[in-house]
């Protein structure tokens, strides 16, 4: 499959040949679906952490604390694509506010259950709903981008300003969480995760405006065939798988290094240090007018990914373990705003928001399976085999890109296929 350019040009962003971070925020209504889309993702960053921390707590086991934020990660990277495809059909408010009010309840009981030292099972059982119900926001973003920018070279600063708003929220949740679970109490963390979901998300639910239109009749029926049926989203899937091996990598073993120094505090600063050159790569890449391909920038960029990741477990200093969580951190934005743009051209716009959420469900499965081994690793074996994970998660991911990268290709000039975008007639793409 490949892209389709509408013979319409946009009316929200004129095209350019150098487009920029500023040109992408004068779009028209931007501002009304960024400010609270940004303030309901948050909390996401603040979920795994604030209930290894709280787990770890109230059991003394990083491998306990792993295994319930690994069941909270199972199950959103398992109901993320079913949230996203019913936000494609229904739109996205019908699903956001039954999924922050169930996800508020469920982290709050979860929260309950740790706190009064309840049995695994009860955990992992109240855990299962509070993962399923995470709210998709950062997909849907996307999607309202891609309504916006249909057509537009912006498309992928828009990508990278995604990017580069996920990992803000990975700098600021992290620490947050984590002062909240050391300076006020173990449970702070969770609670306020489920307080800021169930604000933000209904904010964001209230944008209506911006909010991908529903398509009804044939070209409906035609766009919500799943994405997943994409050679090339399946590719980025096992890619994503990866990346999230190191996010859930570096939380548990971070935590079990800041511990083992007696510097618990230092956590929230190095996975904020991680985060921040993320974010920081993350501008560098939207700004810059790429002219190879993004096939090409994703091998190679996720090689680079590989290659930093596998250093991790020799550090044996704060410093050392700062400088190589930055340069991780540096290698992953590049991974994420290619393979996110390249969906604008793999997958039909009416499938878009469900693709978004397969790509975030898989890093949400990387981040579940890499937290439950990380913490079984730094249980049974000397501090920083957790830091093993990464390694393995993202060189696998790597052979499995490079074996199959031909199915990220677009569609060949001169094909077109459909979008249902009202009564616009697609043309080839040149």
């Amino acid at each position: 499959m490949a892209s389709t350019v509408t013979n319409e040009p946009s009316k929200d962003s004129s095209a350019s040949s150098r487009p920029g971070y500023g040109q992408l925020l004068r779009t028209r209504g931007a501002w009304t679906f960024l400010i609270p889309g940004f303030a309901a993702r948050q909390p996401f960053a603040m979920l795994t952490i604030s209930i290894v921390l709280l787990v770890q707590h109230t059991t003394g086991s990083y491998g306990a604390a792993g295994a319930a934020a690994a069941v909270t990660g199972v199950s959103m990277a398992l109901f993320a694509p079913y949230s996203g495809r019913l936000a494609d059909r229904y739109g996205q408010r019908a699903v956001l506010i039954p999924g922050v009010l169930i996800h508020t309840l469920s982290g709050l009981t979860l929260t309950a259950l740790a706190l009064s030292h309840a049995p695994l099972w009860a955990l992992f059982a109240a855990a299962v709903p509070t993962g399923a119900s995470v709210p998709q926001v950062g997909p849907m973003v996307r999607a309202r981008w891609g309504v916006k920018l249909q057509g537009s070279p912006l498309m992928t600063t828009a990508a990278a300003f995604e990017s580069v708003t996920d990992e803000l929220t990975f700098v600021v949740g992290p620490l947050l969480a984590t002062a909240l679970c050391t300076a006020v109490d173990p449970a702070a963390g969770l609670v306020t995760e489920a307080g800021l979901t169930l604000l933000g998300g209904l904010l964001f639910a209230a944008q209506k405006g911006t909010q991908p239109t529903v398509t009804v009749g044939a070209h409906a029926r035609v766009e919500h065939a799943s994405a997943l049926r994409v050679p090339g989203v399946r590719v980025l899937i096992v890619t994503f798988l990866g990346i999230g091996s190191v996010f859930g990598g570096m939380q548990v073993s971070l935590a079990a290094f800041t511990e083992s120094i007696g510097e618990p505090g230092l956590n929230g600063v190095l996975y904020g240090t991680f985060a921040a050159g993320n974010m920081l790569s993350g501008l560098v890449c939207g700004a810059l007018a790429w002219k190879v391909a993004p096939q090409r920038r994703l091998v190679i960029g996720y090689a680079a990914l590989a290659l930093a990741a596998s250093g991790l477990w020799a550090a044996q200093s704060v410093l050392v373990l700062a400088g190589l969580g930055l340069v991780v951190g540096m290698c992953i934005a590049p991974a994420l705003i290619t393979g996110y743009t390249l969906v604008e051209g793999l997958v039909p716009a009416g499938a878009r928001t469900e693709a978004f959420t397969w790509l975030t469900g898989a890093v949400a499965l990387g981040q579940a399976a890499a937290v439950t081994v990380a913490g079984q690793l730094e249980d049974r074996f000397w501090g920083g085999a957790g830091f093993l994970v990464p390694m393995g998660g993202t060189l696998l991911a790597l052979a499995t890109l490079v074996a199959l990268r031909s199915r990220l290709a677009v569609r060949p000039q001169g094909r077109t296929v459909a979008r249902g975008v009202g009564h616009r007639v697609p043309v080839a793409v040149d």
